[in-house]
């Protein structure tokens, strides 16, 4: 519970000591564990531990403990959410286009999490070191859908290693340039941070990035466009739009994946479509509380709506 002090418990497996701690604690980062390392946080078969390079570790006992987390420096807000599902655990909401998840250099606030903190009256999931909604995984600012986020450190807990075991259903709805040939297909690279343009993803050789894999479908046809069924396997950051750019097929209004002109415009005022036509479509997985199999869907916002109507004309 948010406020109170934790204990980890567990054995270690191979390898550098923050690597097996990670492994056995998917719901922290990597660089969390090597902060409360720091902060003498460790104790390993009962002695307290300090380095986080040590490869001898395997096979013994140890205890993590986590101080209460602090409290978010967002400030709750009353934006209003669209609610798909919510109980004591979770809530899942479907995220509008242009809502940015989490507070950064140039958006302080307007935020999802200021939202949550506003909807969830202060029960949200403290994993992390702050006080703040337990959000797993992330959509882009400009990608409409759906959402998991956690209010329990239980379930925040639980949803982690769910992502971890790849075992959530996500499907997305793409419109992309061009039309997919053969139309259906498995894109498997790896994807890291572009070594050219640091704020882009890119495919990168295999020893380098995170292995990521996107299972496509074309649903419809158009003569210049296609819309895109994209199922993730894995979460990487931006994986469906650099893996469709990666196969010759860029989102439609992706300024940043793709170099191709973008002519579309929706409504009466025939105002430019200037987002990449990308929506979290679906979403299922196993509450990770009561056991219960969860799935949702939504349908396309209105913009991409507009945009396929005036395709299909």
């Amino acid at each position: 519970m948010v406020g109170e002090n934790a204990t980890f418990t567990g054995i270690l497996g191979e390898g550098r000591l923050d690597s097996a701690l990670a492994a056995a604690l998917p719901q922290f980062s990597r660089a969390r564990i090597q902060a409360l390392i720091a902060d003498a946080a460790l104790r390993i078969n009962g002695q307290s531990f300090a380095d986080p390079a040590s490869k001898k570790m395997s096979g013994k006992h140890f205890e993590l403990h986590v101080p209460a987390p602090k409290p978010d420096k967002a400030i709750p807000q009353d934006i209003q959410l669209d609610v798909v599902y919510e109980d004591a655990h979770l809530i899942i909401v479907n995220k509008p286009a242009g809502l940015v998840v989490h507070p950064a250099a140039g958006h302080s606030d307007g935020t999802l999490v200021n939202a949550l903190l506003h909807h969830c009256h202060g029960k949200l999931s403290g994993i992390g070191g702050v006080q703040r909604p337990g959000i797993v995984h992330r959509i882009d600012k400009d990608t409409s859908g759906l959402l998991v986020v956690a209010k329990s450190d239980v379930a925040h807990e639980g949803l982690a290693k769910l992502f971890a075991a790849h075992d959530i259903e996500r499907k997305y709805i793409a419109i992309v340039s061009g039309i997919p040939a053969p139309p259906a297909g498995t894109v498997r690279t790896q994807i890291g941070r572009s070594t050219t343009n640091r704020k882009k993803m890119a495919v990168l050789p295999d020893t380098k990035g995170k292995h990521a894999v996107t299972h496509f479908r074309m649903t419809e046809a158009f003569s210049k466009t296609a819309v895109v069924e994209c199922t993730l396997e894995t979460g990487r950051t931006h994986q469906v739009r650099v893996h469709m750019a990666h196969i010759g097929h860029p989102l439609i209004g992706d300024s940043v994946y793709s170099n191709r002109q973008n002519p579309y415009r929706i409504g009466p005022d025939q105002a430019p479509f200037d987002r990449q036509a990308l929506h979290a479509a679906s979403l299922g997985f196993i509450h990770p509380i009561s056991g219960e199999t969860l799935r949702f869907e939504c349908g396309l916002p209105e913009d991409m709506q507009l945009l396929l109507s005036q395709m299909r004309i």
